[in-house]
């Protein structure tokens, strides 16, 4: 087996395939799992100050030639009219069909380069785009570090970190040797850290002031210590955050981290793509977990306008991949995307069925219940399905669980829906065990979450709403 397609035809769909995918858990990798306990490391972005190790779970793409923006505006949905040198954006691609693909940030270095930081997806269907395409253009692929290294030494071009939290500006102005100038949301610049110069750009991911700053790979053990050693000589309490809690910290600020690729159906461009995939790309190794069991795998996409990503939308150029497509979605009846509040109640009522004899309920995991690549649980209104919970965790700031999703127009903030927790039926997957399906009522919330988040972003995909 060589690629995707062939890999969908032992399965036989692309549904089976990824509902019994043997790839386990989804990792972030080599970044410790707690730095202290998971717990305080949620607290201290609210109310400290923490550090995010961000140099290991994400792909790195470098695109640069003299086509470079006309290659990726071709690309991916965005408007590149504004996108000046020192800017970023959240970069989003989408097939021929207008399913969303993934996204990653990307960032514009020179007139003629561009870095793209994100999960695989995205990175995948960019280079193969240029593969087939006679851009002048040329590629450069860093992708993330194994989840499993057993040993090996790990290298990457960058380091990447991130300060946030009330307390964040105090180290800031300590390791730059000054005050730090006002960066704007989404802008580049230069600031110190201790002897080094280091690229910093402004942003946050759970309402929080903060800084993501990073450099050549050689550097990090120097620039991380710097760091540390900065907020001990101020006394500011910055803590390291684990990978337990990094990945809940979006479940504050309503980014949907992992919708499944839109990749799997459709011919032409999209046969060709799965063809060039290889049978061990993330798209042929991930999984799809939860209630929702389709024999129809684009039931499982979403579209930009279902994630909230409509007013990225250069409608103004020529032409980009899938822009016929979201034309004629753009005024349909699109899914709207909502946090989910788990009943307190239902969530105890799961967690007590593993400590009885007999078959339990599906595991409840603390902090992040996730147990595939990309999750679909079912939302219902009596027997009516009304939505998709796609991301799920539990966020000790809040004390609640919490989930991300999609659901139809008609329903309303406030509403309390039916969640079935658990698969139907027994899959292959080795992240499940033996369960039975149960209901969690969940209260349908505001997207971001968390008052700061809504309350202090930017405009941004996070605030804006269709």
């Amino acid at each position: 087996m060589s690629s995707l397609s062939s890999v969908i035809s032992q399965h036989g769909n692309p549904v089976d395939m990824l509902r019994n995918s043997k790839i386990g858990m989804y990792v972030y990798p080599i970044v410790a799992p707690e730095f202290s306990n998971w717990r305080d490391e949620q607290v201290a972005w609210r109310d400290h100050a923490v550090l995010f190790d961000q140099t290991h779970h994400m792909d790195e793409l470098t695109v640069e030639g003299p086509d470079a923006e006309a290659f990726l505006a071709y690309v991916g949905i965005n408007g590149f009219a504004n996108f000046d040198l020192n800017r970023a954006k959240h970069f989003v691609p989408v097939t021929p069909a207008g399913h969303v693909i993934g996204d990653m940030i990307i960032f514009r270095e020179r007139i003629d380069k561009f870095i793209l930081v994100g999960r695989a997806p995205t990175a995948n269907w960019v280079k193969f785009q240029a593969a087939i395409g006679t851009w002048k253009v040329r590629l450069f692929h860093d992708p993330r570090s194994d989840s499993r290294p057993d040993g090996e030494r790990i290298m990457r071009t960058h380091y990447r970190f991130q300060i946030q939290g009330p307390d964040a500006p105090a180290i800031f102005e300590k390791i730059n040797g000054g005050p730090v100038k006002d960066i704007p949301f989404f802008h580049v610049d230069e600031i110190n850290v201790g002897a080094k110069k280091v690229q910093a750009l402004r942003h946050g991911m759970a309402g929080a002031p903060g800084l993501e700053i990073w450099g050549p790979y050689g550097d990090k053990h120097h620039i991380q210590s710097t760091i540390l050693q900065a907020a001990r000589d101020i006394g500011v309490n910055l803590v390291q955050v684990g990978s337990r809690a990094y990945s809940t910290n979006t479940l504050e600020s309503g980014w949907i981290p992992s919708p499944l690729p839109g990749i799997y159906s459709g011919d032409g461009m999209m046969q060709e793509y799965c063809d060039w995939l290889g049978a061990d790309s993330y798209e042929a190794v991930g999984s799809i977990g939860g209630s929702y069991v389709s024999d129809d795998i684009a039931d499982y996409y979403v579209n930009p306008f279902e994630l909230g990503y409509s007013f990225y939308i250069g409608w103004k150029k020529d032409d980009f991949i899938g822009k016929a497509a979201l034309q004629k979605m753009k005024d349909g009846p699109n899914r709207k995307k909502v946090t989910f509040e788990w009943n307190k109640e239902d969530v105890l009522r799961v967690i007590a069925s593993g400590l009885e004899q007999g078959t339990p309920f599906k595991w409840i995991d603390f902090p992040q219940p996730n147990y595939a690549s990309s999750t679909a649980d079912m939302v219902m209104q009596g027997d009516k399905m009304m939505g998709m919970s796609m991301f799920n965790g539990y966020s000790y700031n809040e004390r609640c669980f919490l989930s991300l999703g999609v659901v139809d127009p008609s329903v309303q903030i406030g509403d309390v829906l039916n969640l079935k927790w658990g698969e139907p039926a027994q899959t292959g997957k080795t992240s499940t065990e033996q369960h039975v399906q149960t209901d969690i009522r969940v209260r349908v919330s505001d997207t971001p979450y968390a008052k700061d988040a809504r309350e202090n972003y930017a405009d941004s995909w996070r605030t804006k709403a269709d």
